[in-house]
C-alpha cells in the first residue's frame, strides 16, 4: 500500500482547519454587515438620503449582502467538515464572486468620490431651500447640522432663500446654544449671525469623506482580497480531496 494516504491527510487536515476558521470569520463579517444594514434603515434612512438623488437602497444592498454572506459562510464550514470537493467548488465560486463586486464597488467609490461630492451638494441645498422642519428630508438636515454642529450648506446664509426663513428665521438646529437662542433671534438678521453656527455642513462632510476615503477604499480592498486565500483554500482542499477520494469521511 502507498504511503500517500498518510502524507496527504495531514494536509487535508491543515486545509480543512484553515477554511474552517476562514469561513467562521466570513460569516462573522456577513453578520456585522447585515447588523449594519438594519442598524443604517432604521437609524440612518432619512440621513443617508441625503446624499442622494432619490431615497437610498444602501440599508438594503448591506442587508441582502451580509444575509447572503450569512448563509455562504454557514454553507463553507458544512462544504469543508463534509470534504465535498463539489461544494468546495461552488463555494470558492462565490467567493471569486464577492472578491469581484467588492472590488467593483472600492473603485468606483473611489473614482466617482467627486460625483458623489456633486449629489450630496445638490440634494443638501435642495433640502435646505425647500425645509419645513416636517418632512424626511428637514428632519435629516437637522440632525446633521445639530450633531456636526454647522449651519446652512456653505454658511448660515444658505437660509436666507429657502422658504422656511422668511416666517420663521433659521432652523433652531443651526443654534450654538439652545438655551440662548429664541425665534426672535433667529429670524433677526443681526441677532442670528452670534446665535448659530458659522461652519457649513457642505465643507465639513466632503471633508470628512475626502480624508477617509483613503482608508475605506483601503479596507474594502484588504476585505476583497481576503476572499482570494478562501478560494485558493477552497480551491486547494476540494482539489486534493477529488486526487484522494479514498479519504473523505
Amino acid at each position: 500500500m502507498s504511503s500517500q494516504p498518510m502524507e496527504t491527510k495531514p494536509v487535508i487536515t491543515c486545509l480543512k482547519t484553515l477554511l474552517v476558521v476562514y469561513s467562521f470569520v466570513f460569516w462573522i463579517t456577513g453578520a456585522i454587515l447585515l447588523a449594519v444594514g438594519i442598524w443604517g434603515k432604521i437609524m440612518l434612512g432619512p440621513y443617508i438620503s441625503l446624499i442622494a438623488d432619490n431615497s437610498t437602497n444602501a440599508p438594503y444592498v448591506l442587508i441582502g449582502t451580509g444575509t447572503v454572506i450569512v448563509v455562504f459562510g454557514l454553507f463553507g464550514c458544512f462544504a469543508t467538515c463534509r470534504g465535498s470537493p463539489w461544494m468546495l467548488k461552488l463555494y470558492a465560486m462565490f467567493l471569486s464572486l464577492v472578491f469581484l463586486a467588492e472590488l467593483v464597488a472600492g473603485i468606483s467609490g473611489f473614482v466617482f468620490r467627486h460625483e458623489i461630492k456633486g449629489t450630496f451638494l445638490r440634494t443638501y441645498t435642495d433640502a435646505v431651500l425647500n425645509y419645513n422642519a416636517e418632512n424626511e428630508a428637514s428632519v435629516a438636515v437637522d440632525y446633521l447640522q445639530h450633531h456636526l454642529r454647522c449651519c446652512g450648506v456653505y454658511n448660515y446664509t444658505s437660509w436666507l432663500a429657502s422658504v422656511y426663513y422668511p416666517a420663521n428665521g433659521i432652523p433652531p438646529s443651526c443654534c450654538l446654544n439652545s438655551a440662548d437662542c429664541s425665534t426672535q433671534d433667529l429670524r433677526n438678521a443681526t441677532a442670528a449671525p452670534t446665535k448659530v453656527y458659522h461652519q457649513g455642513c457642505y465643507e465639513l462632510v466632503t471633508s470628512f469623506m475626502e480624508t477617509n476615503m483613503a482608508i475605506i477604499a483601503g479596507v474594502t480592498f484588504g476585505i476583497a482580497f481576503s476572499q482570494l486565500i478562501g478560494m485558493l483554500l477552497a480551491c486547494c482542499l476540494s482539489r486534493i480531496i477529488t486526487a484522494n477520494q479514498y479519504e473523505m469521511v
